[in-house]
């Protein structure tokens, strides 16, 4: 298959929908060829909130110390090769085309179908495996007892600030999120926390407990370093990620860590980028957390100024709690439905904010270009869809630069 029609059959399987569970992908695992060599460390990451960016961080500094490492992480943003990286490098067309070609055959032997995810997983530990790389950096993709990833043996197991999210697979109380999330505990590893509010961090203490994982919860931020990621909650996020390295074995002087630190990008998470005198920020903020992460990371950077808010979100997200953080932040509210079968309409997004004077648009360019006429700051938030639609609008401008 061509790359294009490699990308074609693998969006096809999303028909297969979600299948918690490992058994499945362990087989896939198996057959592909696609668990790690011996002797390849590996740090699993879950959580709800800062997965994505604390993986971002152990992936930085540890290339930073010279070592190999590969970077699996979603959603993606614009392109699918995102979601797997070597040395900071993405896939190249042609590798993932030959790739998913392979698995192709042998998900036709399978029963059941592996799932998009199932297979996104397969390529990328395949394609580790032949980069031959030192460390792996895992993030779950929902959940951790029965998420893909989890297949995968672990050496380090970290679990970022838990909330509310995806409530119709993890449940609908913090301590269910958190026995799930606690699921990729693996015996004898070491499991290393953020800071957790009591009724999940006494879940993670139990699980860890009967797995006989050794469980070390991050006391502090990370003091004495500039981060290249914006936003106070990154001091912890950088914190837990060296937590993890140095449970992994990596001795990592300062001179390392500051440049590792400085120079790692998570792009959809308060990313600031400018053109001329225009600023934009893209943030996905898909939850009452991190929006909250989001309106306190962009009054460090813009103290009391408004902002013009393009707004989109999907079906089962907790909108109102969105919402209520981001609101206030906005002179103007621009409303668009993203390109997804779960995307809210704009009366649906408009009945969960208090003020009338939010503006319907049709779709993402009309809302962006809107925005950016009102002569303030532009921040799209509020889906990942969203961000990746707006960034994709964008990506062929080339005097936008990423000022972070």
């Amino acid at each position: 298959m061509t790359y294009t029609e490699a990308i074609e059959w693998l969006y096809s399987t999303q028909l297969f929908g979600i299948k918690l569970g490992l058994d499945g992908p362990r087989r896939l695992l198996k057959d592909f060829l696609a668990f790690p060599a011996h002797g390849v460390k590996v740090i699993h990451v879950a959580g709800t909130n800062g997965k994505g960016s604390t993986c971002a961080i152990i992936d930085s500094v540890a290339r930073a110390g010279g070592n190999r490492t590969a970077l699996f992480t979603s959603p993606h943003l614009i392109d699918f090769r995102e979601r797997m990286k070597v040395s900071g490098n993405e896939i190249r067309e042609e590798e993932c085309a030959a790739l998913l070609t392979d698995v192709r055959e042998l998900c036709e032997r399978l029963d059941p179908h592996p799932t998009f995810f199932e297979i996104t997983l397969a390529v990328a530990m395949r394609w580790f495996r032949e980069c031959e790389v030192e460390l792996i950096v895992l993030e779950t993709g929902m959940g951790g007892r029965l998420d893909a990833t989890t297949a995968v043996p672990a050496d380090v197991c970290a679990i970022t600030p838990i909330g509310l999210d995806h409530v119709q697979w993890l449940g609908d109380t913090l301590e269910k999120v958190a026995f799930e999330k606690a699921g990729i505990f693996v015996e004898g590893k070491p499991g290393i926390s953020s800071p957790q509010v009591p009724e999940a961090r006494r879940v993670l203490e139990r699980e860890a407990n009967e797995r006989r994982s050794p469980l070390t919860f991050v006391e502090q931020p990370l003091g004495g370093y500039s981060i290249g990621l914006p936003g106070a909650h990154q001091k912890w996020n950088a914190a837990l990620a060296l937590e993890c390295l140095h449970a992994a074995g990596y001795r990592l002087d300062y001179e390392t860590v500051q440049y590792g630190l400085s120079s790692v990008r998570w792009p959809g998470r308060f990313e600031v980028v400018t053109e001329g005198e225009q600023t934009l920020v893209f943030d996905g903020a898909h939850n009452a957390e991190g929006a909250l992460v989001l309106t306190e990371t962009w009054k460090e950077r813009f103290g009391e100024r408004k902002c013009s808010l393009v707004f989109s979100a999907v079906a089962a997200k907790d909108v109102k709690g969105i919402v209520s953080s981001l609101e206030p932040l906005a002179a103007k509210v621009h409303l668009c439905p993203v390109d997804t079968p779960r995307a809210l309409n704009t009366s649906e997004l408009a009945s969960a904010f208090s003020s009338n004077t939010v503006i319907h648009h049709e779709s993402v360019r009309s809302a962006l270009d809107a925005a950016v006429r009102d002569g303030l700051p532009v921040l799209v938030a509020g889906s990942l869809f969203l961000v990746g639609e707006a960034k994709a609008l964008l990506q062929d401008e080339s005097r936008m630069t990423t000022d972070q």
